[in-house]
């Protein structure tokens, strides 16, 4: 083994990385600098400190990215109205390049051998955080404990946490708890009954949107404005990225809005179910599209419409550092010099509604799609040969077949 003399840990200080940060030190002999991002989880993180230094830890690191995070990572990710697999809005995908990125940073800045998460030999996350590691420095060694230890189980997990007086909530003994991901992107809920996908999710999964059966009988109308393919404000105040998500995150919730229960495929080869709360997300990707629809080129739309797979599948599988996801968000934000403007959004029982949107840069032109008499020459003949043209190969494929 490769002697350490210094190890960067992403630490959350739930049980899993507490764990992790006391078998560090037993196992290398060494510092541990802990590292905590503030994406917006909505935690108490002075009690991530009081944890940190529980465990003698001299150098701890708790950093505010909640406006790098959208900035740089929410939004042009949204830019690219992208969906893995149709549905998820990557919420947890998108984070772990931000924390790679710090981790790396401080690394360097503390001059450590290593890096170390927490992330299960399972999971996806594993796979996010050290192509990115790999991609920004290669030249630091990563520590993944749950490739490495001998503990195989939960049972071990709560002993291991017992002999060394690592404290564990309640929720954590006995069976499995629910894994919880959240940022001010959203919220993903796993394990326990949810590894059925048979079983109903109960109520009390669900922690930042209200039901929507129970949601207001009222709709709420609001607007978005949109620069250059970034929402800027909303109901006409300027605001910060963050502040922006935020604001959307409690309308959306309050209506029910952005609740997910899916089943997907992880890039690590298995089936995985998780429900996911995005409201704040799915209000801005719902507005985007609408602000998009009047002023992309039709060519332009459809072109992203069929890259969006592949750009979100990237994300997915832990290649945000990697050329090809850079170049495909080159092409991306050059499709996006045009879409200005506001959208104005129903939020209602579970649902973010278009209903009006407007810009300076609009191509859609009334004079043009009017059925009454229009100041713009149109001549209908000239749609005949275009569809003469159009139909040659079909009538002569019709043809050979005998039709």
């Amino acid at each position: 083994m490769t002697k350490i003399e210094k190890i960067v840990l992403s630490y959350s200080g739930g049980l899993d990385t507490s764990i992790i940060l006391k078998w560090l030190q037993e196992t290398y002999g060494c510092e541990v600098v802990t590292f905590t991002a503030d994406l917006g989880q909505g935690e108490e993180l002075e009690a991530v400190r009081a944890k940190a230094k529980m465990s003698r830890v001299k150098d701890i690191r708790i950093v505010d990215l909640r406006e790098e995070f959208v900035r740089d990572f929410v939004f042009p990710m949204l830019r690219a109205n992208a969906l893995y697999e149709g549905q998820y809005l990557l919420g947890s995908s998108i984070a772990r390049p931000l924390i790679a990125k710090h981790l790396v940073g401080l690394a360097r800045e503390v001059g450590a051998d290593a890096v170390a998460h927490g992330a299960t030999g399972k999971g996806n996350d594993q796979v996010r955080f050290e192509l990115a590691v790999n991609a920004l420095d290669p030249s630091i060694e990563i520590i993944a404990p749950w490739r490495k230890w001998n503990i195989r189980s939960r049972m071990q997990l709560l002993e291991y946490a017992e002999k060394h007086h690592i404290p564990v909530p309640s929720d954590k003994r006995g069976e499995a708890p629910f894994s919880i991901d959240a940022n001010l992107l959203h919220t993903s809920t796993e394990g326990k009954i949810l590894e059925n996908p048979a079983e109903v999710a109960p109520d009390h999964v669900y922690q930042r949107t209200v039901d929507p059966v129970d949601a207001p009988d009222t709709p709420e109308i609001i607007t978005i404005g949109f620069e250059r393919g970034d929402p800027v404000s909303v109901n006409g105040k300027a605001m910060t990225p963050a502040a922006l998500l935020t604001e959307l995150n409690g309308l959306g919730g309050r209506h029910g809005v952005g609740r997910l229960d899916l089943v997907e495929n992880r890039f690590i080869g298995m089936k995985s179910r998780g429900i996911y709360e995005t409201p704040g997300g799915t209000i801005l990707l719902t507005a985007h599209r609408g602000i998009e629809s009047i002023t992309l080129d039709r060519a332009a739309a459809h072109l992203k419409d069929e890259i969006m797979p592949r750009y979100a599948e990237l994300i997915y599988n832990g290649f945000w550092f990697a050329p090809e996801r850079e170049m495909l968000q080159a092409l991306i934000d050059q499709s996006q010099a045009f879409v200005s403007g506001e959208v104005t959004l129903r939020l209602y029982k579970g649902s973010a509604s278009v209903i009006s949107r407007t810009s300076p840069c609009s191509l859609y032109s009334a004079d043009l799609v009017t059925f009454e008499e229009s100041a713009i020459a149109f001549d209908h003949h000239d749609a005949e040969g275009f569809i003469r043209l159009n139909g040659l190969r079909l009538r002569n494929w019709a043809a050979r077949n005998g039709r």
